[in-house]
């Protein structure tokens, strides 16, 4: 990704909000506005080809299609080896509890973490300073909220242009930069959904699901782990030995550098309940 870049592009989304071990996961795209059109233009070609022509997401991940979606995933992370798009998802592990948080901060927790995600996730304070100033553009997908509560976090996230890791590295928000997309029109959101939704899976261990009074798991769920695995094994081809459950290691510099990393946030003030660990 050049540092000549005159904008980014982020692309979020956000999954399992309330998970049996792990919540909160937060899945991030960025991508050069000069590689966007390109970018798009291949990951539909390639759906094209697998003759994927609705919206893919984690959730319609079924064994018929377990191919399809694999071929999809080869082509998405073939960009991210190539540089095109970084990739960043954030969690929160539930046996880490926050502890002291005011009725307000409880209530809005969902847009603080995402805003704590845009911040710190992508490194943007160990990005090299341009010669000129960088705009970054997010596009979310649709919030589960609408109204005041939207308002306010549109102010709140463009107060990350006081900041210091936007103000150092001179990377910018205008106040019409903040858009909520649907996903069906933006193919590297649905390829990110995917990423997101088997992180989730596998941390949660929905791997070992079964249908109620059944001996075996059903097909959709072991297809699902196949797809989780192959995106793993894509993984390891960036970082060997990826552990999906932990932040991703390296020195700051890394955290702008690296083409994919995770990040387990874990609260300032909290307490360790063990009773929500895996057994």
């Amino acid at each position: 990704m050049s540092r000549q870049e005159k904008e980014y592009i982020l692309y979020c989304d956000e999954s399992v909000g309330a998970g049996a071990y792990y919540s909160n996961f937060y899945g991030g795209a960025l991508i050069g506005a000069s590689q966007i059109e390109s970018l798009s233009n291949r990951l539909n070609a390639a759906k094209r080809s697998l003759n994927l022509h609705q919206e893919v997401k984690w959730q319609k991940v079924t064994e018929p299609y377990l191919g399809k979606y694999t071929a999809l995933m080869d082509a998405f992370f073939d960009e991210i080896e190539r540089g095109t798009v970084k990739v960043r998802i954030m969690f929160r592990q539930n046996a880490q509890r926050a502890v002291g948080l005011s009725d307000a901060q409880v209530e809005q927790e969902y847009y603080i973490l995402y805003y704590q995600f845009i911040k710190h996730g992508f490194g943007f304070e160990s990005r090299p300073i341009p010669a000129a100033p960088t705009g970054l553009r997010v596009y979310f997908d649709q919030f589960p909220h609408t109204g005041e509560k939207v308002e306010r976090f549109r102010g709140y996230i463009l107060g990350l242009n006081q900041s210091k890791a936007f103000r150092t590295t001179r990377v910018f928000l205008r106040k019409d930069a903040l858009t909520e997309v649907r996903s069906h029109e933006h193919v590297t959101l649905q390829c990110l959904d995917i990423v997101l939704g088997a992180m989730a899976f596998r941390l949660n261990d929905m791997h070992l699901a079964r249908p109620d009074g059944a001996a075996r798991r059903g097909k959709r769920t072991i297809a699902k782990e196949r797809l989780y695995r192959h995106i793993h094994s894509r993984i390891c081809r960036i970082r060997p030995n990826f552990n999906i459950g932990v932040t991703t290691g390296g020195d700051p510099a890394s955290r702008w550098t690296q083409p994919y990393r995770h990040w387990k946030f874990v609260p300032r003030d909290h307490e360790f309940d063990r009773a929500l660990t895996k057994r």
